[in-house]
C-alpha cells in the first residue's frame, strides 16, 4: 500500500516541481509585459483590473475577497487605480451602501494590450518547444485554470458586453471617482 502510495506522489512533485517553474516564467513574462505597456501600474493592481475584466462589475469587497487582501488593503489599491482613470466606483441603485467598481475605457485597453503581449510571447516560447505540447497538456491546464477558480478567457477577453453599460454612476458616482 505504501509503495503505491509513494508512486503516487512521486509524479505529484514533479508536476508541481513543473508549475512552480512555468508560473516564475509567466509571473516574469506579466511583470515584463505590464512595464512595456504601464510602468506605473503593480502586478497587484493589474490583477485587480484582470479581476474586473473576468467578472465584470464587482462589489469592492467581493474584488478584496478575491485576491485575498483585507477590505482597507483593497481600497487603497482601488483609490490608487481610480485616481490612474483605470477603474471607477459607483453605488448600487439597490443599495446605495454598496460601491461596485468597474473598468474604465483604459483599463480595458491596458488589460487587452497586456494580454496581446503575453499571448504573443507565449506563443513563441509554445512554437519553440512544440514537438513537447501533446493535446492533454493544454487540457490539464485548463482543468488548472477552471480549478483554481479563473474564468474562461472567452468570458472576459471580448469584454463583457453583457455586463457593460454606457453609465453605471445612476446619479451618484462616488466623489474622487473619474
Amino acid at each position: 500500500m505504501y509503495a503505491s502510495a509513494a508512486v503516487a506522489v512521486e509524479p505529484m512533485d514533479s508536476i508541481v516541481e513543473a508549475l512552480l517553474a512555468a508560473s516564475r516564467v509567466l509571473v516574469g513574462l506579466a511583470a515584463r509585459s505590464l512595464a512595456e505597456i504601464k510602468p506605473e501600474v503593480t502586478l497587484p493592481q493589474f490583477r485587480t483590473l484582470v479581476v474586473l475584466a473576468a467578472r465584470g462589475p464587482q462589489r469592492l469587497v467581493d474584488v478584496a475577497a478575491e485576491l485575498a487582501v483585507s477590505p482597507s488593503t483593497g481600497t487603497r489599491m482601488c483609490d490608487r487605480l481610480t485616481r490612474k482613470g483605470l477603474i471607477r466606483r459607483y453605488r448600487s441603485g439597490s443599495d446605495r451602501r454598496s460601491v461596485h467598481l468597474t473598468l474604465t475605457p483604459a483599463g480595458r485597453t491596458l488589460v487587452n494590450e497586456v494580454t496581446r503581449q503575453r499571448r504573443a510571447q507565449l506563443a513563441r516560447i509554445v512554437a519553440a518547444t512544440a514537438e513537447e505540447w501533446p493535446p492533454e497538456v493544454a487540457r490539464a491546464l485548463h482543468a488548472f485554470a477552471v480549478a483554481a477558480g479563473e474564468a474562461p478567457e472567452p468570458r472576459w477577453w471580448l469584454g463583457w458586453p453583457g455586463h457593460e453599460r454606457n453609465s453605471h454612476d445612476d446619479g451618484d458616482v462616488e466623489r474622487g471617482a473619474p
